[in-house]
């Protein structure tokens, strides 16, 4: 999966610069990550990629490297 994509649609959702977010961006790094904005972003990725996130992990993928793993997961057919 591209990262570049996956930050820019983070950063849109959340409101931030590309730059603010790093490989550890998660909802405790970011003042702007509630738990309404993760819906959106869980919403903005699945349309951005063509896939769709499972109940739990569109809870819990709370940081870039877990958006990144579910997508890459949801990619290969998993």
């Amino acid at each position: 999966i591209d990262r570049d994509k996956v930050k820019e649609v983070m950063a849109a959702v959340l409101e931030v610069s590309v730059e603010e977010i790093d490989d550890e961006a998660s909802m405790d790094t970011i003042g702007s990550w509630d738990s309404l904005r993760q819906m959106n972003l869980v919403l903005a990725l699945e349309e951005r990629f063509g896939v769709s996130f499972p109940d739990e992990d569109a809870a819990n993928a709370t940081s870039l490297k877990l958006l990144v793993m579910v997508l890459d997961e949801q990619l290969a057919g998993g």
